[in-house]
């Protein structure tokens, strides 16, 4: 499939980059608690081995990647909240670039 060296592994590198830059915050937890022991450029390289054994369980079982099969036990609440917080600020700035004018709920 691939005829030169290193094509597959290039693609994987930016798959995993993709991964840790993506909405579901599992990758992106693993990803930071490698960096701090191993560096960038490892903890990529890793990530891209968990996406690469993804991949491989999904051609084998047949099934599509679903990421709220991930463990989410795995990651610290407040983790995921500022994940949360990041997703809907975003979602604000997409919704007023298209002229949309958000408001806060009135508190009760």
């Amino acid at each position: 499939m691939f005829q030169e060296p290193g094509v597959l592994k290039a693609l994987l590198v930016q798959c995993a980059n993709a991964a840790i830059k993506s909405k579901n915050p599992y990758f992106r937890y693993k990803y930071d608690r490698i960096k701090k022991r191993r560096g960038h450029k490892r903890a990529i390289i890793a990530i891209a081995r968990m996406v690469l054994t993804c991949i491989y369980h999904m051609f084998q079982k047949q099934e599509v990647f679903n990421p709220a099969d991930t463990d989410y036990s795995a990651i610290p609440e407040e983790m995921y909240r500022k994940f949360q917080e990041q997703y809907d600020r975003n979602a604000i700035k997409r919704l007023e670039k298209r002229g949309y004018m958000i408001t806060p709920p009135a508190m009760a």
